[in-house]
């Protein structure tokens, strides 16, 4: 077991009379740092956030935790995992257009490790280069986008043909060996072997002193849509009352967190009782494999809260959770067979995608909130004060390279790797674990594909296609009327600072 007794009383003392412009030097009691990282898990999607999914572990660290409402990530795969890993835009490290190297930029691996955090990185990644590489102790997991839960390699004897969109071609790295195809034994699920990962490499380090970084990043519930038969039974029944009735009931939940002058958003699903019965069944099967997996997903995160307790380390980990994007109305599909089984690969749809980012619009892919908007906790026995509130400031996933910094007593460097690394483009979040304000200089930006968009406290320009529009965050935040016209100078001011940008980071 890790030896640390903590003076909690004494860290309290510490963070209150630090601001979020100095480094924070705890010596042996700096926190372990776990971010766990779902994949395309919409805003609704948890307990904690208005649904019906089973989720009571995260429900739980958002009870004693921080429930942030207002926090944002890229609306891409892996443009965000390049925000997170690296405290800049995408479009600054050379991940702005497809996965690829990471550039100019250092991962937070790397500054943690440098100041004697031991670094564990599990998951995926979706970039060209090993973390390993990078400064994590350790990484396991898929460098790539996405595979089948089940099998990510080749047919195993006396199984049929694992559905897959590059059969056998994902590549997995085991810290410095890199494995294409890998083929695992017969009882893999990914959600749950990758949290094996997790557990076996914290395990081989409990006799340390050294605090540490873990990094789970799922891919659950991105597609393909895989769960194990015992959590998709779970959902019989519960999906049949269809799109509307869900995303009701979903919205009335919201409403201890969200304020009342955020109505939901216009509805783009279909009406329910227009589909033929046989539409309808396929519809419910998806939504019951999707909540399936997100169940097993917060199981495996109560896995290792179990585990964190047991060694007595929950009270000083920081534990933070959040999603790359919002639900997916991608569709991919692959294969035949029932929904949720390894010959098949099937998708989420848009119908349900509207319904799991209540009360927002559109999805992933997309600047409007239903592809930004994040749930996010944070849990922190011993550097929160007054656990189980909601957080309303506006947050970026820009934001979490210099939380870990300021945690970690580190220093972010100036040259990685011999290139120039731009300076940390977010703010440290600490202050707000504390009910203090933050001060963020610049606004907020946004651009991939379908949608670019600029952000501050007050007002969001964002672009859908080619067509700009003007919401104001305070009283608009589900984007229902465009201020454009009532506030041409606004709109002119954030649109010229958003051309600037584009330009300065090189954007398209």
């Amino acid at each position: 077991m890790i030896n640390k007794k903590i003076c909690f009383g004494l860290i309290t003392i510490c963070l209150l009379a630090v601001n979020c412009q100095r480094t924070i030097n705890y010596g042996d009691e700096r926190p372990n740092i776990v971010f766990i990282l779902a994949d395309d898990l919409g805003y609704s999607d948890l307990g904690a956030y208005g649904s019906e999914i089973h989720t009571p572990t995260l429900d739980r660290m958002a009870e004693n935790g921080i429930r942030f409402s207002h926090m944002h990530n890229t609306g891409k795969c892996f443009t965000t995992r390049a925000v997170l890993l690296t405290g800049l835009y995408a479009q600054q490290v050379n991940m702005q257009d497809r996965p690829g190297d990471f550039r100019n930029s250092v991962m937070f691996g790397q500054v943690l490790k440098d100041t004697g955090y031991r670094t564990l990185y599990i998951g995926k990644h979706h970039g060209t280069n090993n973390p390993f590489d990078w400064g994590f102790d350790h990484y396991w997991g898929m460098r790539d986008g996405a595979t089948s839960y089940f099998n990510p390699g080749l047919q195993r004897p006396g199984e049929p043909k694992p559905a897959q969109k590059r059969y056998g071609q994902r590549v997995f790295a085991f810290d410095d060996s890199l494995v294409q195809p890998y083929t695992p034994p017969k009882d893999y699920y990914a959600t749950d072997v990758w949290t094996d990962w997790a557990l076996e490499l914290l395990s081989r380090y409990e006799e340390e002193d050294n605090p540490f970084l873990l990094y789970l990043s799922f891919q659950a519930p991105h597609d393909p849509l895989h769960a194990l038969d015992e959590d998709i039974a779970k959902y019989d029944g519960v999906y049949e009352v269809g799109y509307q009735a869900i995303a009701e009931a979903r919205h009335e939940q919201q409403a201890d967190f969200l304020d009342a002058r955020y109505p939901r958003s216009e509805p783009i699903f279909q009406e329910w009782e227009s589909l033929s019965d046989s539409v309808q069944a396929d519809q419910v099967r998806r939504m019951q494999v999707y909540a399936a997996m997100i169940d097993r997903m917060d199981q495996n995160i109560g896995r290792l809260v179990n585990y964190l307790e047991k060694r007595g380390e929950m009270e000083n980990t920081i534990f933070m959770f959040a999603s790359d994007n919002g639900a997916s109305a991608e569709v991919v599909d692959i294969g035949e067979g029932p929904i949720g089984s390894m010959t098949r690969w099937a998708s989420l749809g848009e119908d349900w995608a509207n319904v799991s980012n209540t009360p927002f619009r559109l999805f992933k892919n997309y600047s409007h909130q239903g592809g930004i908007a994040t749930p996010f906790i944070v849990h922190w026995p011993a550097g929160i004060q007054k656990g189980g509130r909601v957080e309303h400031t506006l947050a970026h996933f820009i934001d979490i390279m210099p939380t870990m910094v300021e945690l970690a007593g580190g220093e972010y460097p100036k040259i990685y790797k011999g290139d120039p690394v731009p300076p940390m483009e977010g703010v440290s979040l600490l202050p707000l674990f504390n009910g203090e304000p933050i001060q963020r200089e610049k606004p907020l930006f946004y651009d991939w594909r379908n949608g670019s968009a600029i952000q501050t406290e007050q007002w969001k320009l964002v672009r859908l296609n080619h067509e700009w529009k003007l919401y104001d965050m305070e009283n608009d935040r589900t984007e229902t009327t465009d201020l454009s016209k009532d506030h041409p100078q606004v709109y002119d001011e954030l649109k010229s600072q958003w051309e600037e940008w584009i330009l300065k980071v090189g954007g398209s």
